[in-house]
């Protein structure tokens, strides 16, 4: 869509360019200076074509280029105007400088050059009067030329909102899309995790009420198993897979007291990564002996995981602290 819009007005614009040439030659009286003329055609041809073309991959104009037109600007009037009786300053064939002009301040603000754009109207306005006073310049086209650079400036405003309004729209679709997709994943996992809790708890709670509360001390065991591995799902979050789990458990099992606190310390990492952190900490959990374990994933910059481990009946808490490993967020 942005091509097509700008090869209809390079288009139109090497047009009016060309109209603007062709109106200059067609003389119906002898100009004193008719090379005068020919090289201000020439120039302003020049200025318009490299105005038009130079770095046409890019909205904005380099800055060689627009200066070469604002000095066309002034040079083509001024050579027109020279090569010309003052009486003859006024007919058709010598005016066409006036609206070509303006198409060339056009060029430069719609190329996003506005100051300089702005700089060659005041130039053919001074230019124009000097040569064939105010009130005649407005009358033999300059007020079109006024025009068209007012009109190119809103024209270039409106668009450049519209085309702001339409990233930051595009942008709010981007993030509501990346909303309802994370969404979606967290209902996922609740559902994972309502399954796994049914799994864990179903046959306890059968149990339970089927013996009416009479439960064996292995039954017992199995149903704390049970509350710790709920209590783990929903405070562990992403530390929790099938190896760490089952480190968790045999630990319990032991007769160690394990916390398991998820506080986002994983947020960022990727997903190879994470399980690399995983089997780390199940491996941990495996090797210690310790009698009461804090699994902590917090927010901070450098460790993803830590460890603690304390064991019981030390003298002070530094004494009972037995185990105490961090897992780097980066792999070391």
């Amino acid at each position: 869509m942005r091509r097509s819009v700008r090869s209809i007005t390079t288009s139109l614009a090497l047009g009016f360019a060309l109209y603007f040439s062709a109106r200059a030659i067609v003389w119906t009286v002898q100009p004193d200076a008719p090379l005068l003329i020919v090289g201000a055609i020439a120039l302003y041809f020049a200025a318009t074509l490299t105005a038009v073309l130079a770095s046409a991959q890019e909205v904005r104009m380099p800055l060689a280029p627009a200066i070469l037109a604002l000095g066309a600007s002034a040079a083509v009037p001024t050579l027109v105007s020279l090569a010309l009786e003052p009486s003859l300053r006024g007919a058709p064939f010598a005016t066409w400088y006036i609206g070509a002009t303006g198409l060339l301040a056009v060029v430069c603000i719609v190329r996003r050059r506005a100051l300089l754009g702005w700089a060659m109207l005041l130039v053919l306005i001074s230019v124009t009067s000097a040569f064939m006073g105010i009130g005649t310049a407005f009358t033999l086209g300059l007020v079109g030329s006024i025009t068209w650079v007012l009109v190119a400036q809103l024209l270039v405003l409106f668009w450049d909102r519209a085309v702001r309004d339409t990233e930051r729209l595009a942008d709010v679709q981007r993030a509501v899309s990346a909303w309802h997709a994370t969404q979606l994943v967290r209902q996922r996992e609740r559902r994972v995790r309502a399954q796994r809790a049914l799994a864990i708890a179903g046959p306890v709670l059968s149990r339970t009420i089927a013996t009416r509360g009479q439960l064996t001390e292995d039954e017992r065991l199995e149903a704390r198993l049970a509350e710790g591995t709920l209590r783990d799902e929903l405070r562990g979050g992403n530390l929790m897979s099938a190896a760490v789990r089952d480190a968790i458990t045999a630990a319990r099992r032991d007769g160690a007291s394990v916390t398991v606190f998820d506080e986002g310390g994983l947020d960022g990492i990727d997903e190879a990564r994470i399980e690399e952190i995983r089997t780390e900490l199940a491996a941990v959990l495996e090797r210690t002996d310790s009698r009461r374990l804090i699994i902590r994933a917090g927010r901070d910059e450098m460790n993803a995981v830590t460890v603690v481990g304390r064991s019981a009946g030390g003298a002070t808490d530094d004494d009972a602290v037995d185990l105490w490993h961090e897992i780097r967020r980066v792999a070391e």
